[in-house]
């Protein structure tokens, strides 16, 4: 096991933390629960796939159970719209004018004419999403993020989106935050553009999500802020300067080493997935530990009244173990007054980009450490969320 790596964060500056607020919706699949419509679970280990990253083809595969969302404003005088903060993607994309379909009309639109700053680009892009699709144009025009203004900043317009799925999408687009590398059509990322023009005070973005139901996340630029987090922040070098993946040793039952990540394993940290996901070839043996059932929904279930009993399970990342209590893992929801329990966690099919397992750590990892993105250093640190 790697020897322990720890670095105590001194305190920052109030003011320069540039703080995004973020709130937390009903998911697309909730919503179109609600309207009697099944949504086919997807695998998501299907947003990594290997892609041509000359083609203007964005992939979106597991949006349906995201639910924190945050506002950005485009254009000049400002339009503002509601976007999902991904760490798995790279592209920002809104909904826009040049889409009338029921999917585009039900959110904000940006409107290219109403904004001085806006100057139009000669390249088109196509999202297959499940079920639905989305397609667009590129543009230039200015964002503000959380108060930075980034002028000339390249975005996608959508011009079409069929289907049942954008209709209920409590977002009106994707600002990604992930590497370069993988963003489609060669568009320059968000954070590569505040980076690029010195916009803030380190190259770190950090995401804290909170328990609560309304309120209370953030999402912060430039520093991070030591209120939402206790004790050590404990980093991990990025293993592909792609998506934020990191490498994990160990994967331990209540304390237990099971071995399965005795080779090797790897992890993408990614806001865009609501679950935490598991290897398939691991899901059994979890779903055992856990005593869950598969419903008609391709949901795991559990009996509410037993989730003090359930496994505590943790992962070793850099000789660090990160347990996951059943709380974290234990989605409860009420529906017309009756009380249920799922399991946050879902299986992938697919290997990590060097064949390893893959994990993904979606919010249900997220809601218990405090996570920060270090461009500068190429690592991610994680530490124990207020």
């Amino acid at each position: 096991m790697k020897c322990l790596v720890a670095i105590l964060v001194c305190v920052t500056l109030a003011e320069g933390i540039i703080k995004v607020p973020l709130h937390r919706h009903k998911s697309m699949r909730q919503a179109l629960r609600d309207k009697g419509i099944v949504l086919p679970r997807q695998d998501p280990g299907l947003k990594y796939r290997p892609r041509e990253l000359a083609s203007a083809d964005m992939y979106i595969n597991n949006y349906a159970d995201t639910t924190y969302y945050g506002a950005i404003s485009i254009g000049t005088p400002p339009q503002s719209f509601q976007v999902l903060f991904d760490t798995g993607s790279s592209n920002l994309w809104v909904d826009s004018v040049y889409c009338n379909t029921q999917a585009c009309n039900t959110h904000r639109k940006f409107n290219p004419q109403q904004s001085s700053t806006y100057t139009a680009k000669q390249q088109s892009f196509y999202l297959p999403y499940g079920a639905g699709s989305l397609n667009g144009v590129f543009g230039y025009d200015n964002v503000n993020v959380g108060g930075i203004e980034i002028t000339n900043q390249e975005i996608g317009l959508s011009t079409n989106e069929p289907g049942e799925n954008f209709v209920v999408a409590p977002f009106d687009g994707i600002l990604g935050l992930a590497y370069p590398s993988i963003s489609a059509g060669g568009q320059t990322p968000v954070m590569d553009s505040m980076m690029a023009d010195n916009l803030l005070n380190a190259d770190i973005f950090a995401f804290y999500l909170s328990r609560n139901e309304q309120q209370g996340s953030v999402l912060s630029f430039g520093e991070v802020d030591n209120n939402l987090f206790k004790g050590q922040i404990y980093w991990t070098p990025v293993a592909s300067e792609t998506y934020w993946e990191i490498s994990v040793q160990g994967f331990q039952i209540n304390g237990q080493e099971t071995g399965w990540c005795s080779q090797g394993c790897q992890s993408v940290v990614d806001t865009g997935t609501s679950t935490l996901t598991a290897p398939q070839q691991y899901l059994g043996d979890i779903l055992q530990a856990i005593g869950a059932q598969e419903n008609q929904y391709g949901e795991y279930m559990v009996d509410c009244s037993q989730i003090n009993n359930m496994p505590t399970f943790s992962f070793v990342i850099n000789g660090v173990s990160f347990p996951l209590p059943p709380s974290a893992y234990i989605i409860q929801q009420n529906q017309n007054g009756y009380q249920y329990c799922s399991v946050g966690i879902t299986p992938t099919y697919l290997p990590s980009s060097n064949g390893q397992p893959m994990w993904i750590f979606g919010d249900v990892f997220l809601r218990e450490y405090y996570s920060v993105y270090d461009r500068a250093n190429n690592q991610l640190g994680f530490a124990m969320a207020v």
